[in-house]
């Protein structure tokens, strides 16, 4: 019996003993959302994984309408028991193709497809054989939101009771437990009125198979949260991914509250970001460390550390695609802007952890993504960045990024202009991808139609964007 065999006897006798009504297959489409389509648990059989489900890929962003017949294969090794399904529900993910007169071929753009295929090039170049990551999701949490883009208004209103705007006398507020602005770092009750809610999410992840390392209010004021996940292997993160947003999200609206991924929600509050701690493994040694290196990585480590910084501009395209994400990367904000590395310094796009010491934790992290990245591309596009700074033997040092072992916050103006800062724009992070993007077509990691693609849709956003009237506008010039 072959392992998907057996495990599709395991399926068939999980879907007995929890009384398994309905079986739903969760796709990923090109901006990181998931989709999905269920059948009843009667027409489940072994054809589902030979065969597969077919589906219209046009619609998911990916392939132009005449070559849009696809099928999505499900991965046994995925299969869980939603949590949020109230008919009882076995959830798969798995793996897109396309169909040819000579089978099935794995879909290049699709981003499951993509960041194996990086795992696979980092393989074959012989440099390592793992790359294991641990994104930290922060996330704001809402008792309601609301907006609206209209001809006649355009606007958002959203609110929290732990606000400090909720002080009002006019206002039903949190009992005198509001929290001030850009005060609710490590807050604990009763004013952190997320704590609770944040625990069963945890406990939910746990469940599913994600790892949590600790949970926390962030500094946002109005409900900033962060759970950190434990380090995993990169695919198996990108999944993970998918599963926190979708736990974060249906059970804060089942608590009857909305959460929210977007980096910048509240004008001058604290944005949420999503930054990725990584390292490399060959032949179960860790690569990242050496004690007598700076900070105590290894040269590999600081080569690794050069790609991301000489690509940095072009990876925001995938690490950071939205238009909103560009109003979190500002001064002030524990948000980086310059590109550099230092040690303990939340200031640089790369910080060193002080506390990670032993060989097999010594990393560092890249601070500039956001959770409105497609997971799979983004943690796909840092490897590749951070492979062809390996390959070139890129060293930041010696390029002038740094260590940066200061507030880069504090420098005065002349000096910050001696510094390379991050894209401004999604429109400037764009330029930079069709500039600089070989490193990403390595190997067949990044097919050209998808970055072509993925240039075409944000410049469209940008395009959208640009013609709707901000209100702020109205504020600064409706009298003039």
């Amino acid at each position: 019996m072959d392992k998907n065999t057996a495990k599709i006897t395991e399926i068939r006798n999980l879907c007995q003993e929890k009384q398994i009504r309905m079986i739903d297959f969760k796709m990923t489409d090109i901006d990181g959302r998931w989709r999905h389509i269920t059948i009843p648990v009667e027409r489940f059989c072994e054809d589902t994984f030979t065969y597969g489900i077919g589906f219209d890929g046009s619609n998911y962003g990916y392939a132009p309408i005449e070559k849009s017949d696809m099928v999505f294969l499900p991965d046994p090794a995925t299969a869980y028991v939603d949590p949020f399904a109230s008919v009882p529900t076995l959830t798969m993910c798995g793996n897109v193709c396309t169909i040819g007169q000579d089978g099935n071929r794995p879909f290049d753009q699709y981003p499951k497809n993509v960041s194996l295929r990086a795992v696979e090039y980092m393989k074959e170049s012989g440099i390592a054989d793992r790359m294991v990551i641990g994104p930290e999701f922060e996330f704001y949490l809402f008792d309601s939101a609301r907006f609206e883009v209209t001809p006649r208004q355009c606007g958002y209103r959203i609110d929290t009771r732990q606000a400090d705007w909720n002080h009002s006398l006019d206002t039903a507020g949190n009992n005198g437990y509001e929290v001030s602005h850009k005060g609710g770092y490590h807050i604990s009750a009763p004013q952190d009125v997320g704590y609770d809610l944040r625990s069963h999410m945890c406990m939910m992840m746990e469940d599913w198979g994600v790892r949590v390392k600790y949970h926390h209010h962030e500094v946002g004021g109005p409900g900033q949260m962060e759970i950190e996940v434990e380090l995993d292997d990169m695919p198996a993160m990108a999944d993970n991914t998918m599963i926190v947003k979708y736990i974060i999200k249906n059970l804060a609206a089942q608590e009857g509250k909305t959460a929210t991924f977007l980096p910048k929600p509240i004008y001058q509050e604290a944005g949420s970001g999503m930054h990725v701690h990584m390292l490399l493994f060959k032949n179960g040694l860790p690569l990242f460390y050496d004690e007598e290196g700076y900070s105590g990585l290894s040269r590999t480590a600081h080569y690794f550390m050069g790609g991301l910084l000489k690509h940095i501009a072009s990876l925001c395209a995938f690490t950071n695609p939205s238009t909103n994400s560009f109003k979190r990367l500002v001064p002030g904000f524990e948000a980086p802007v310059t590109v550099g590395y230092a040690t303990s310094n939340r200031s640089a796009v790369i910080r060193i952890p002080a506390y990670a010491k032993s060989p097999e934790t010594k990393r560092f992290e890249l601070r500039n993504p956001d959770a409105t990245a497609n997971p799979y591309y983004a943690y796909a596009a840092i490897l590749m960045a951070g492979l062809d700074g390996i390959e070139n033997k890129i060293d930041p040092a010696a390029n002038g990024w740094g260590p940066y072992d200061f507030n880069l916050y504090t420098l005065s103006p002349e000096e910050q202009k001696k510094i390379k800062g991050l894209p401004k724009s999604l429109d400037e992070a764009l330029d930079a991808l069709e500039a600089d993007h070989e490193y990403l077509t390595k190997g067949g990691v990044f097919p050209q139609r998808l970055i072509d693609i993925w240039v075409a849709r944000k410049r469209a956003e940008l395009r959208q964007m640009e013609q709707i009237p901000h209100p702020a506008e109205f504020n600064m010039y409706y009298d003039l």
